[in-house]
């Protein structure tokens, strides 16, 4: 993948769910981006402590939502390292990894916004491009935070879907889960069937 355009999509994937694949699809799509890299944390500097699953359920369940489409892929250089895991290292240890791509690290609206509070946020975009999803309902910019972050505004690409305005996360996921309320539609049916097989979330 050198000399490519490569998105790089990290999470917790805790479960993997349909708002993930969106975001990496239509970001890949609007950027012409050539392949996207999944990154999920083993011991994310946020949520440590607070993970549902262990890394090896979440890893299972995301090769199986990503399985079908050949421009997503694992990247495991979250996983096979010590944490705490912060962007700036994930996005750097990938530019070792590809040094001659074109890198984006692909965020929801949410994120940009809560970017002044990130450790190491500039480290992160000096070294890649920010591809954003901005729903429908979503006020958000490129130079939204330039006051706090310089220069961040001519590393941001918004990736505008007016008809995605439901907010979905792999909490509001977990939460029917253990209601016993349907999730169908909002996972991949392979992941859905893992979680059912192996008494996930209960």
């Amino acid at each position: 993948m050198s000399g490519k355009r490569i998105g790089i999509l990290g999470g917790s994937f805790d479960p993997p769910q349909i708002g993930h694949l969106i975001l990496a699809e239509y970001s890949r799509e609007a950027l012409a981006i050539d392949h996207i890299l999944f990154v999920p944390v083993g011991d994310h500097p946020v949520k440590r402590g607070d993970l549902r699953l262990p890394v090896a359920h979440r890893l299972a369940m995301l090769e199986l939502a990503i399985a079908d489409n050949r421009g997503f892929s694992i990247s495991r250089v979250d996983i096979d390292r010590d944490g705490p895991h912060y962007s700036a290292d994930t996005v750097k240890l990938i530019r070792e990894q590809y040094p001659q791509a074109d890198l984006f690290f692909v965020m929801g609206g949410d994120n940009l916004r809560a970017l002044p509070t990130w450790e190491r946020a500039p480290e992160l975009y000096r070294c890649c491009r920010l591809a954003v999803m901005k729903r429908a309902d979503e006020d958000i910019a490129p130079d939204m935070h330039d006051d706090v972050l310089p220069g961040l505004s001519q590393k941001v690409d918004i990736v505008d879907v007016p008809m995605l305005s439901v907010w979905l996360s792999s909490t509001v996921v977990v939460s029917r889960l253990r209601a016993n309320r349907s999730v169908r539609y909002l996972v991949p049916d392979a992941v859905l069937a893992y979680i059912r097989d192996n008494g996930l979330y209960g």
